[in-house]
């Protein structure tokens, strides 16, 4: 792009739930500047418009000056503000006859069979998503079970709410869900779900979809080797012949609760200016999302973004919070290192190795298969065996579930020498004040 990169760029249009190149770019940002965005609740909003072609409501891209094909995107993620005072949320049920191949991706009115329909609100409730051209309750999706939570004031708590209150949210559900003004979504408060009142829960904010634009266009909630396994050989605008086409995601969405402010998210680079995209906020999350969904809000967000040349990612790289690593990832202590020299010593060991804590995430059809992809990335990134892989992150490290069906975060303590190699020392040290 020509335009003068910007210090600091905002960014508050988005997309109809699709990544690649061919989407219109949002602005450009400086090499080391700041992003801010404020962006629409995630999910089920764009779940229940049939206009949306994914199941997100995602930033338009964002060039980042000097990204090339190749290189690293540093995100730091400094800030994850919630203005939804509401959400709701719960396992989902698929409306026959309402879609083709995909339920988030291929939609069709059932009555008229207009696709990607046009819809209009009417009243609150489940049906209340009606097909501009024929009437019919035109959404893909409903409730298999269902709640509406309410916030406090600071977003450090919420509670689920009975019937009256969730139909109290749903008359201003727009207001409620602060939904931004460029946003085209329905607010899912509209379908007022009240099952499971007087849940207190605990909130921690974090960022499910964010990542870098992939090198052929995918639904956004597809960039990702689970959900990305329904596009293979479907008939719809954005099928995939095979696994191997799949390659060419970059796992922007994670859902990984860790993705908070604090940590740091290094994204490949597989188009010029790197096309950074943000979206789907949740309110908290358990490890997993068990349900497949949680709490989606709107909200805002603020990021640091810096290109590291040359290093060429088979997929993102998690620096989360100290806090968030397993026990035995996190790095060593003064103490720690004083009784390992000891050793070393009296057993003839000619080299310590110093290591910092790094997170592999990994993405497949299956736990097990994100697993696997987690040890082949890492693999390929240090220039070691799978065998050492497996080793250092069973003695160093761990795996942790970010999604189900598959999506992980393959922990691992990294010798320096390693990181050295691929020029990550810098970045993972200021992370960790190592």
């Amino acid at each position: 792009m020509s335009e003068k990169p910007a210090e600091t760029l905002e960014v508050d249009e988005f997309t109809l739930g699709l990544v690649g190149p061919e989407q219109e770019w949002a602005g450009t940002v400086r090499d080391g500047g700041t992003v801010k965005t404020h962006t629409p609740a995630g999910c089920w909003g764009p779940m229940i418009t049939p206009s949306f072609r994914g199941g997100h409501e995602v930033t338009r891209p964002i060039y980042v000056e000097n990204a090339e094909p190749g290189d690293a995107l540093v995100v730091r993620i400094k800030d994850v503000e919630v203005t939804s005072v509401a959400t709701s949320t719960g396992s989902m049920a698929e409306r026959e006859g309402a879609f083709g191949d995909d339920p988030f991706v291929d939609h069709r009115c059932p009555e008229c069979g207009t696709p990607w329909p046009e819809t209009v609100v009417e009243g609150t409730g489940p049906e209340s998503i009606r097909c501009a051209e024929c009437g019919a309750n035109a959404s893909s999706f409903g409730f298999e079970y269902g709640y509406t939570v309410v916030f406090d004031d600071d977003r450090t708590v919420g509670i689920t709410v009975g019937a009256d209150g969730a139909h109290q949210l749903a008359e201003r559900a727009d207001e409620a869900m602060a939904l931004p003004e460029n946003s085209r979504q329905h607010p899912i408060l509209l379908y007022e779900p009240d099952e499971m009142p007087g849940a207190l829960g605990r909130l921690r904010p974090f960022i499910g979809n964010i990542g870098t634009t992939p090198a052929v266009e995918l639904p956004d909630s597809h960039n990702a080797g689970d959900f990305g396994q329904f596009l293979i050989g479907a008939e719809h605008d954005w099928g995939l012949p095979d696994e191997a086409a799949l390659e060419a995601r970059t796992d922007g969405h994670l859902d990984s609760n860790e993705v908070r402010p604090g940590a740091v998210l290094i994204c490949p680079v597989r188009v010029d200016g790197a096309g950074l995209y943000v979206g789907d906020l949740h309110a908290n999350q358990g490890d997993g999302e068990l349900s497949l969904h949680t709490t989606d809000v709107s909200g805002r967000t603020e990021l640091e973004v810096e290109v590291i040349k040359g290093l060429d990612l088979p997929g993102p790289l998690l620096l989360p919070n100290e806090a968030d690593l397993p026990h035995i990832a996190k790095p060593y202590t003064d103490a720690e290192r004083d009784a390992g020299a000891t050793l070393a010593d009296e057993y003839d060991v000619e080299t310590l190795h110093d290591a910092l804590p790094l997170q592999v995430i990994g993405s497949g059809a299956t736990i097990n298969d994100a697993t696997e992809n987690a040890f082949a990335r890492a693999s390929s990134l240090f220039g070691i065996s799978e065998g050492e892989v497996r080793s250092r992150c069973t003695f160093t490290g761990g795996v942790e579930i970010a999604r189900l069906p598959g999506v992980v975060q393959l922990s691992m303590l990294v010798p320096v020498e390693l990181l050295d190699e691929v020029g990550l020392t810098e970045t993972v040290r200021e992370q960790y004040g190592a």
